[in-house]
């Protein structure tokens, strides 16, 4: 019967895992195996292996064919290496102390290359967290300088509208109230208009204004003598009363004379 060491998948879709499994070469492949040795996880970086080292070498000294993947996870888990030295015992080129001492300082050195290299995945990941949360903390930082300026603009342009439609409403106002004014000063402008030629006459009047009140003192004599004068008016009616009868008495004695001269 050929013996193979393969994997048999297990796990979910898009997340698989598998086992490190001697089986029959003609059994299929998630189908019956002789021996479990170990899991093989791809998922993680690097790839977990866990390997049961003793039955994995037994198997692989008693005959059993690795495939491929199986034969590259034996080479990084030192099974093939392994194999190698424990040929050598078997031929007596070395001890199997001086086979177990290489062994050991094999892994020794393979543990360090694994360890350096699961640090620096974790560097390089630190760093790539580190630039992606800065890159997004930029944009971020650039979308609210953005959204900041656009608030900005919107609150001047609310404020303008505002201060618009309150200047507006101010304008709307006094010119109501201008017209009001104009409308009651209209007549009072008309009036002051028609009243303007007057005015200039009156200002072409004044020197004789001035005359008048030079010729005031003047006036005011006259004024004076009228009472006088219309006394004089009042007592002339009287005398011609008075001198009415003397004439007529007069007038009587030269007709009665006239007689007694014939």
């Amino acid at each position: 019967m050929a013996v193979k060491i393969r994997l048999a998948r297990r796990g979910r879709k898009k997340l698989a895992m598998f086992d490190v499994v001697v089986a029959d070469a003609r059994a299929p492949r998630d189908g019956r195996f002789v021996e479990k040795i170990g899991t093989y996880n791809p998922n993680t970086n690097p790839a977990t292996v866990v390997l049961n080292e003793k039955q994995a070498i037994q198997w692989v000294l008693k005959g059993a064919q690795p495939t491929d993947t199986v034969r590259a996870i034996l080479s990084y888990k030192g099974i093939m290496y392994a194999k190698h030295l424990q040929v050598g015992v078997n031929k007596g080129a070395i001890t199997q102390e001086q086979a177990d001492a290489k062994f050991e300082a094999w892994k020794a050195e393979k543990e360090v290359k694994i360890q350096t290299k699961s640090s620096t995945l974790q560097q390089s990941k630190a760093k790539s967290k580190a630039a992606r949360l800065e890159a997004e903390a930029k944009v971020s930082n650039t979308r609210a300088d953005n959204i900041a300026a656009k608030n900005k603009v919107a609150e001047e342009a609310l404020v303008a509208s505002v201060v618009e439609a309150i200047n507006e409403a101010e304008e709307e106002a006094t010119g109501v109230e201008i017209d009001e004014v104009v409308a009651e000063a209209s007549p009072v402008a008309e009036e002051a208009v028609e009243e303007a030629p007057i005015a200039e006459e009156a200002v072409e009047e004044a020197p004789e204004a001035e005359v008048a009140v030079e010729e005031a003192p003047e006036a005011e004599a006259a004024a004076e003598e009228a009472p006088v004068a219309e006394a004089a008016v009042e007592e002339a009616p009287e005398a011609e009363a008075e001198e009415a009868p003397v004439a007529e008495e007069a007038a009587e004695e030269a007709t009665e004379e006239a007689p007694a001269a014939e």
